[in-house]
């Protein structure tokens, strides 16, 4: 199997289910090390009610043929977002090469009993809610991107050409 990726080192935020699974699983398919992360270490711990831990998914990335990372981080947490990327930094020479954007939150009211968007607008909505999806999403996302650009700019080409 070819795998385009070799040598590659990627960052999936939120991968410990879903989409952010997904998307490290290839990486790890087409031979990248991935570092996976997210909040679950362990199963029954997540937020909500759902199977998937960063464990389980780097341990796939790993069977698949890539090399897969399990790193916790609360990525509404930008101290712990800049030791991520600190750690990617020192194990990897100062190499990223790819930074996926997944994580997201502020949906756990899909899983707690009480139901999404009962409101008769958005503007209805509490602000609270708003205020959990922007700051496990939109915000960690530009700080992700924010503390590993540095890294990426720094190798001053494109490093894979396919």
């Amino acid at each position: 199997m070819s795998r385009p990726l070799t040598g590659a080192v990627a960052l999936v935020t939120g991968a410990s289910r879903g989409v952010g699974k997904g998307v490290a699983l290839g990486l790890g398919e087409a031979g990248a090390t991935v570092y996976v992360t997210g909040r679950t270490a362990a199963e029954g711990e997540a937020a909500i009610p759902l199977p998937g831990t960063i464990d389980g998914t780097a341990d796939e990335v790993t069977r698949l043929g890539g090399r897969g990372i399990a790193v916790r981080c609360d990525h509404r947490d930008d101290d712990q977002t800049r030791a991520v990327i600190e750690r990617i930094r020192a194990e990897q020479h100062g190499r990223l090469d790819v930074l996926v954007n997944n994580v997201w939150g502020g949906y756990e009211h899909f899983h707690d009993g009480t139901e999404f968007w009962t409101e008769a607008g958005f503007w209805a909505a509490p602000f609270s809610r708003w205020d959990k999806m922007f700051s496990a999403g939109v915000r960690a996302h530009y700080v992700a991107s924010a503390l590993s650009a540095p890294l990426m700019i720094a190798r001053g080409r494109p490093p894979i050409r396919a």
